[in-house]
This record gives structure tokens, C-alpha cells and sequence, in this order.
């Protein structure tokens, strides 16, 4: 298992070139949508009886958008099911909430002005649980990714090595130092986060008008 420390050492995220943004978090996600907040979604999922935590449903639903899937409704829908709810079919008010998720994602991912961020709790947590969020936001990540694009080993260079470098986010150590160091260490992993998945997007979803380089860090 990976420390923070250790990722804080080795993560590098240059960001000279790219415009401040703001962490999505569980108040101001999809503002427009306050379905969607977070506690909201968590609800949702264990009305149903998901045993699943919204930044699972969130990592996974972008790693299949950035995987390539096909952006119809049984295109995203079929997959996601399967890693949510082996293949069942989800109440109504949760296949709502989960196709807004999945619109917002598309346009986030699509917007030149890199507006995407990964679904994740807000700064009031504490640092150990933001960091097993991002872990599992990662490791569906990852999941959905590989669904879609099960040869990822063909896979350009910079994304074979960002999904590399994910492999290690996602089994980062929960126990943390609730200090200043080890909350700048979380905030470059959720940024490299953030750009990795612009990164795959890049690759394999549609083209991107006005494309911008993205510009990642390396894990060593």
C-alpha cells in the first residue's frame, strides 16, 4: 500500500499552463441539479439497497465516458448496471439521477475549459475519509475503463502511464496526518486525478473542438 507521503514525493502535477478550478464536491456538484448532490445520491442508493458509495457510481460512469463507450442510453447504461447492480435494472428515481450524472459527466469531460472534476466529498470530511473517496473513485475508475477498452496496453504511452500511476492512487493508505503537508499531498492526487481522466478522454472519446494540451505529471 502506497503512503500519501510517498505519493506527495512523487506526484508532480505542472500546472503553470492550466486555469484554477474548483474541486466538485458533494455541495456544489451539479448546482443546478440539487438532486444530485451527493448525500441526495447516497440516499438514492440505499433506498434502493446499492451497496455502492456515490463516488463509485460517479468513477465508474467516467471511466466508461472516457473509455470510449458509446454515448447512447443502452451504449453507457448496459455496462454501468453491471458493475452497480449486476445487470438489474435500478428504480426510477435512481435511473434518473444516474442519467443526469451521466449528461453532466459527458459535458464536463467535454468542455475545453477542462470543467470536469471527480465526484467527491467536501472539505468538511476529514482527511482520511477524502482520501478512501478518492481511492474509490479511482478504482471504478479504472474498472470502467478497462470494460471498454480491455486492450489499454495499446494504448498511447502517456496513458499507459497515467493509468499506471492511477493503479497506485487507487491503493493509497487511509491513515493520514489531519496537517497542512498531508492536505496539499491529497489536492495534487485529486488534481493529477482529475487531469488523467481529461488525459483518457482525450484518447478515446469523441474529438474535442479547440483541443488543449493536457499536461500531467509522472509517477516514477
Amino acid at each position: 500500500m502506497l503512503t500519501l507521503w510517498w505519493q506527495l514525493l512523487v506526484v508532480t502535477v505542472t500546472s503553470a499552463s492550466m486555469r484554477p478550478v474548483n474541486l466538485v464536491t458533494g455541495n456544489d456538484f451539479m448546482a443546478t441539479l440539487p438532486t444530485l448532490r451527493m448525500d441526495n445520491l447516497l440516499a438514492a442508493l440505499n433506498e434502493a439497497e446499492i451497496g455502492q458509495h456515490p463516488v463509485e457510481v460517479h468513477g465508474a460512469l467516467v471511466g466508461l465516458i472516457c473509455g470510449g463507450v458509446e454515448q447512447s442510453s443502452k451504449g453507457w447504461t448496459l455496462p454501468l448496471l453491471e458493475l452497480m447492480n449486476d445487470g438489474q435494472a435500478l428504480p426510477p428515481k435512481l435511473q434518473t439521477m444516474v442519467e443526469e450524472l451521466y449528461q453532466d459527466a459527458v459535458t464536463r469531460l467535454s468542455d475545453t475549459d477542462f470543467g470536469f472534476s471527480p465526484m467527491l466529498p467536501e472539505e468538511e470530511e476529514t482527511l482520511a475519509k477524502r482520501v478512501e473517496a478518492l481511492s474509490l473513485w479511482v478504482q471504478s475508475f479504472l474498472t470502467g475503463i478497462a470494460i471498454i477498452q480491455p486492450k489499454l496496453n495499446k494504448a498511447s504511452k502517456d496513458v499507459r502511464e497515467v493509468i499506471q500511476d492511477l493503479s497506485e492512487i487507487a491503493q493509497v493508505e487511509f491513515d493520514v496526518a489531519e496537517d497542512e503537508e498531508s492536505e496539499a499531498a491529497l489536492i495534487e492526487l485529486m488534481e493529477f486525478t482529475r487531469m488523467a481522466a481529461l488525459l483518457c478522454y482525450s484518447e478515446f472519446g469523441p474529438a474535442i473542438e479547440d483541443d488543449k494540451p493536457i499536461d500531467l505529471g509522472v509517477l516514477h
